[in-house]
Formats: structure tokens, C-alpha cells, sequence
């Protein structure tokens, strides 16, 4: 079976940016528009969306399942206030849900926290567990830099964030460190702002006991883990400089990355830096690289052809296509083999 980790929701009808639309020029008149402002989107809708974007390259590429998420692009927790990110949150999520209902077998649902500048993580809690037991979802995305580019939360490791990772352990699901749209015009979004959270994630990990205090916390940071496999000699060396344990011993139990990474070369330094039970299959199609590669022919982000291309064991090919997939997100596994999740 062949699992993608890393899908966003990016094709959604156009009904779903229009109640947001509708958010934010209510904000500029002081005005907390109400969900139910919402224009319905009908199931018809919803197929058309996705039969000829998602689908179609989920057959032609070779894929089974998505593991499916509203678009990180339009979180935008910057934007209003937490009333605002409470409502465009329960409306992405619900949209999700009923994508995996129409499409059981292709989709299974990670849920956008309603996270804002200022406000404790630990008030998302109730939304992921909403989105866990009532919606079937197994994950979740969390913005480490929920102001958009400015960077004025703790770290990821601060006790701070320990309430929601409370909840996190407590259902048992792991979360992919995933920022959202920047309104800082130093760091372009995808290019930048991306890349920087994803390399800045491990830099937090890494200098600290996060792990010693939650053991079975997961983290699975998404497009190849930024700048980290190239650097892996720097994070080895400044965790030696800084008496901390080999990163294999106190990281790698519980930090993952994805293969989000759109060229060969990428792809071969990913595996032979970080080892394969730390791997997941992603491609993030449909997402911030659309194009097709004039190098090769073939699209940017059909991240399959990069694995398949390589000599890997059927082992390794298994842990990075599906079962690591199962392992860290377990209740994922327990619906695949047919189990009722706790």
C-alpha cells in the first residue's frame, strides 16, 4: 500500500474562500461574521473538485491513500481573532470530513487547529479532539509561528505548549509541524517561511528534554525536514557541543520527516542522512510546486518517481511507503486493519 502523509486540500470549492472572504471584510468592520454565513457546498461539488486534481494523480502516480488536511496556505491564524480562527477552522475540518466520507478509501483526515497570535495552544485541545473522536481524523497540523511570519510565541518546547501535548499523547496522535501563509514580506511563504519553520522545529527539539517529559510525543516535520539533512553534521556537532545525547537516541524516536523534497537529489541525501524508519512517503500534491520539471519531463512534486528510482531494500520500501505510516499514526493503522481506535 502505498500512503502519502502529506496532503492539503487546496482544490476546495470555491465556496469554502468565499465565507472567508466574508470573514475577513467583517473584521474590517468589527464584525465576527458567524458560521453560518457559509454558502452550502454540495456533495457534487466536492467530487468535481477533486476527480480531476487529487484523484486523477493519485491513480496516475501510483498512490493509495492521503492522509488529508485543509490547505496549510489558508490557515492563516494571523488573520482576526480567536473566534475567527474557530469558525474558519470548524469549517475546513468538516469540509475534510466529508471529502473521507465521499472517498473512504483515498482519504483519511489530519485537522487544522484554531490556533491565534497570543492565545494558549492548549485552547486548540478541544477542536482536536472534536476532530479525533467525532470526525475519525489521526493527526493534526500545528503552527509553531501562528502570527505569520513574526515569530512571537515560545518554542516549540516551551512549557507553554505542554497542556495541548497533553492531549496530543492522551489520544494519541502525533502532529506535523506545519506554518502557515506569512504576512512578513522578509520570508515568501512556501519558499521561505516554510522551509525556515521546518529547520527551526528541529533546532528546538534538539536543545532540549521535550522528549524526556513526553516520551511518546510525536513530530513529524514535512518537506524533507528544511535545511536539516544537508546540515546533519551541524545539528551532530552542536549537539556535542552542547553535552546532549546522539540525536539517533533522544530525536529519532520521536521526530519524522516526510520526502516533500521535488528533485532526485534531495530524495538521496533524505535516505542517506536520516535512516529509513524515520521516513514517510509525502508529496504535498497539488500544493506549492505545480509545475512540470523541463529537467526531467515529470512533475516537481511526483516525489513516488524520486523513490522508485532508488535501490532501496523492500524493507525500507515498505517502512517509507506504509509502515511507518501505521506506527506513528497509529489510530491510521487500526482502521486499516479493520480495529475500532480508542
Amino acid at each position: 500500500m502505498i500512503i502519502d502523509c502529506h496532503g492539503h486540500y487546496t482544490t476546495a470549492p470555491a465556496a469554502l474562500q468565499k465565507f472567508r472572504d466574508t470573514q475577513i471584510a467583517g473584521l474590517k468592520e468589527g464584525i465576527d461574521v458567524p458560521s453560518s454565513a457559509q454558502t452550502a457546498i454540495s456533495d457534487d461539488e466536492i467530487r468535481d473538485s477533486l476527480e480531476n486534481a487529487q484523484l486523477k494523480l493519485q491513480r496516475a502516480r501510483g498512490t493509495d491513500l492521503t492522509i488529508f488536511s485543509p490547505r496549510a496556505s489558508a490557515m492563516a491564524h494571523h488573520i482576526g481573532n480567536e473566534t475567527t480562527s474557530q469558525r474558519w477552522t470548524e469549517a475546513c475540518n468538516d469540509l475534510i470530513h466529508r471529502v473521507c466520507n465521499l472517498y473512504p478509501e483515498n482519504f483519511i483526515g489530519v485537522a487544522q487547529l484554531p490556533q491565534s497570535p497570543g492565545v494558549e495552544p492548549v485552547r486548540s485541545a478541544a477542536e482536536l479532539e472534536r476532530c479525533v473522536k467525532e470526525l475519525g481524523f489521526i493527526g493534526c497540523n500545528l503552527n509553531p509561528d501562528p502570527s505569520g511570519g513574526h515569530w512571537n510565541s515560545p518554542p516549540l518546547t516551551d512549557r507553554y505548549w505542554y497542556p495541548f501535548y497533553e492531549k496530543m499523547v492522551e489520544l494519541d496522535v502525533p502532529a506535523m509541524v506545519h506554518v502557515s501563509s506569512s504576512c512578513n514580506a522578509n520570508f515568501h511563504a512556501t519558499g521561505a517561511h516554510y522551509i525556515n519553520a521546518d529547520t527551526t522545529a528541529f533546532m528546538q527539539f534538539l536543545a532540549s528534554d521535550l522528549f524526556k517529559d513526553f516520551p511518546t510525543l510525536r513530530f513529524i516535520i514535512p518537506h524533507g525536514g528544511g535545511a536539516v539533512p544537508y546540515h546533519w553534521g551541524r545539528y551532530r556537532g552542536l549537539a556535542q557541543d552542547m553535552k546532549r545525547p546522539l540525536l539517533k537516541d533522544y530525536l529519532l524516536k520521536n521526530v519524522f520527516f516526510d520526502t516533500c523534497v521535488y528533485h532526485l537529489p534531495g530524495i538521496e541525501l533524505l535516505l542517506k542522512v536520516i535512516p529509513a524508519e524515520n521516513i514517510l512517503f509525502g508529496s504535498e500534491m497539488v500544493g506549492a510546486v505545480r509545475g512540470i520539471d523541463p529537467e526531467t519531463g515529470q512533475y516537481f512534486d511526483d516525489t513516488k518517481r524520486y523513490l522508485d528510482a532508488l535501490p532501496l531494500s523492500d524493507d525500507d520500501r515498505y517502512k517509507i511507503f506504509e509502515g511507518n505510516a501505521r506506527r506513528i499514526f497509529p489510530r491510521l493503522g487500526a482502521k486499516l486493519d479493520g480495529q475500532r481506535p480508542g
